[in-house]
């Protein structure tokens, strides 16, 4: 017979207070103090991820932890702000175990120590179902990269590779093109679903160089539609040079219409940015610097019809949806 479980203030004491910062009053407390070091602005984000939607009622609780805090920290990557601490809301359905809060706790902290983003508060609730995550996370930029920026005759840049998560998605579900793959490409793409990675080392390039930046989170072409409406302006896109990892090219190989799903679906969290030409070099070198590469796909232009995309045969692509959407 299972043992009996925390009860709410013991979840708090136990598995979230150890990684609570200084300033947090060890989560005894509805609020948190926020250590503010100089004249810099303060960068707020908040994400929230529900179980069959966001990810697996069967997924590792660590990686379901990880990746509720690095969408956040994706997010302040893009703004070009330094991670200060994050909230955590908890609404944990009817058949939640401790086993599985420790596990959850184990990988936020590896998180929170690795991106030095610690736990600065939160709430834990009841609901019948699905089970709830969501965190609010803290950051502090010296300049705030907006979506607005965007001027026409600026490029603009993706950083890493395009679609994996989205493909990645596919073989979680086991669909057919996954059997067609091998073991190291279906690995790959499983990982990059699982477990983003925030582009935080780029802060230094988007801060000095960007004039607009967001993350791709629904998907390439719905994200760049949105940051141009923003911006006021449209844009041209070679969809040749979207770069994809060796994986997502297996993968549309064995499937050629999964490309539309690489740049339509979801799950990336990559840098997409736009800079003005003079400022290419310096954004590049610093991208390269900072180990991630950001690649040119296309060109900011005057007006405020949606992107045009132009496939390796220059002629205009259209998609069917350009991003995910819950609604």
């Amino acid at each position: 017979m299972a043992g009996r479980r925390f009860s709410e203030d013991e979840l708090i004491a136990e598995i979230f207070a150890p990684l609570s910062a200084d300033g947090a009053f060890g989560l005894t407390d509805d609020a948190a103090l926020l250590p503010l070091r100089g004249a810099r602005e303060i960068v707020v984000t908040t994400d929230a991820l529900v179980s069959g939607v966001h990810f697996f009622p069967e997924d590792p609780p660590g990686l379901v932890a990880k990746k509720s805090l690095r969408v956040n920290l994706s997010d302040l990557a893009a703004k070009a702000a330094e991670p200060l601490g994050f909230l955590l809301t908890l609404a944990l359905p009817p058949d939640w175990t401790n086993a599985w809060a420790r596990s959850f706790s184990a990988g936020l902290a590896e998180d929170a120590r690795e991106f030095a983003c610690p736990l600065f508060g939160g709430d834990t609730t009841a609901t019948p179902g699905p089970l709830t995550i969501s965190i609010t996370a803290f950051g502090r930029a010296a300049r705030f990269v907006s979506r607005s920026g965007a001027r026409p005759g600026d490029r603009i840049f993706v950083s890493g590779t395009i679609g994996d998560a989205a493909l990645g998605l596919g073989v979680a579900r086991g669909e057919a093109f996954a059997g067609r793959l091998g073991a190291a490409a279906r690995a790959h793409l499983l990982d990059r679903y699982h477990l983003p990675q925030p582009r935080l080392p780029l802060i230094s390039a988007l801060r000095d160089h960007a004039s607009a930046a967001m993350d791709v989170s629904d998907g390439l072409a719905g994200d760049l539609a949105k940051l141009l409406r923003t911006s006021g302006a449209r844009a041209r896109v070679e969809l040749g040079r979207v770069p994809l990892s060796a994986a997502a090219q297996e993968a549309i190989a064995a499937e050629p219409g999964l490309f539309e799903r690489a740049v339509t679906g979801g799950d990336d969290y990559e840098i997409l940015c736009c800079a003005p030409p003079k400022a290419r070099p310096a954004l590049e070198q610093s991208s390269r610097e900072a180990g991630l590469a950001l690649i040119e796909i296309g060109e900011v232009l005057p007006g405020s019809e949606p992107p045009l995309f132009l496939g390796p045969d220059r002629s205009p692509k259209r998609f069917d949806k350009a991003s995910f959407t819950h609604f």
